[in-house]
């Protein structure tokens, strides 16, 4: 197995370890392929294994009986179960890949250890948790006070934050379930940012044209969680 590389590896929670507390977590890093649909965290399941990704997007989706809504993602920014640095092994979230991908495997049981041997570790995985609830907040202020269009402007900016590339593989259904609505009205909205020469949509994936018009679109809907990751984790969302 090749060695992993503080310096070079893609994943900003582990670019943001200390060398000393990288050195800790190397050994118990698995590379893996996270195919798409490959269940990270299960509903009501104990967290076997937390993963830091490298590429790819994961989905949290919150669940009912009859319901479900995407309540965040992540890319190469972070980690999934991220409840394993509360201290609680499960959630009633179900985490899953919607964008193949790759990243690195820990056990739970290592990872927990390894927070509660070090404050300013256990510090920096706590401020990522508190980036994600801050990015959520900010999710809830979207759909109430923002229309539609501006909150999909919204989450194609998170992705292209997470992703590499302007290139964005996604179908109109799962754009409604991060939106909470109906594939028509998904398409109409799509439709718009394309008249506005934001975005360019072919089957199964939006490239993004202008990310500065999206931005703009979006408005003060984006733009504080980031700011907030920027300001504790100490480098962008969008690796450059």
């Amino acid at each position: 197995m090749r060695p992993i590389v503080h310096g070079a590896v893609r994943n900003g929670l582990l670019q943001a370890l200390s060398p000393e507390a990288f050195a800790e977590f190397a050994p118990h890093l698995v590379e893996v392929d996270l195919p798409l649909k490959f269940v990270l965290v299960e509903q009501d399941q104990p967290v076997e294994q937390v993963c830091f990704l490298t590429s790819g997007l994961a989905s949290m989706v919150a669940t009912s009986v009859e319901e479900a809504i995407e309540v965040g993602h992540i890319g190469r920014e972070g980690m999934t179960g991220e409840n394993v640095a509360l201290m609680s092994r499960q959630t009633p979230n179900r985490t899953f890949m919607q964008v193949a991908g790759s990243g690195y495997m820990m056990p739970a049981g290592v990872f927990g250890d390894l927070l509660n041997g070090d404050a300013v570790t256990r510090k920096l995985f706590l401020n990522y948790v508190h980036s994600c609830e801050l990015q959520l907040a900010h999710s809830a202020l979207a759909s109430g006070r923002y229309s539609l269009y501006e909150r999909l402007a919204r989450w194609l900016l998170m992705i292209h934050d997470r992703m590499d590339g302007d290139d964005l593989p996604l179908t109109h259904e799962f754009l409604g379930l991060m939106l909470g609505v109906r594939r028509p009205g998904v398409t109409d909205q799509i439709h718009l940012l394309e008249s506005s020469h934001a975005i360019k949509a072919t089957r199964g994936n939006i490239k993004v044209v202008d990310r500065l018009k999206l931005e703009e679109i979006a408005g003060s809907c984006y733009g504080v969680p980031e700011q907030e990751y920027l300001r504790l984790i100490g480098h962008p969302v969008r690796f450059t």
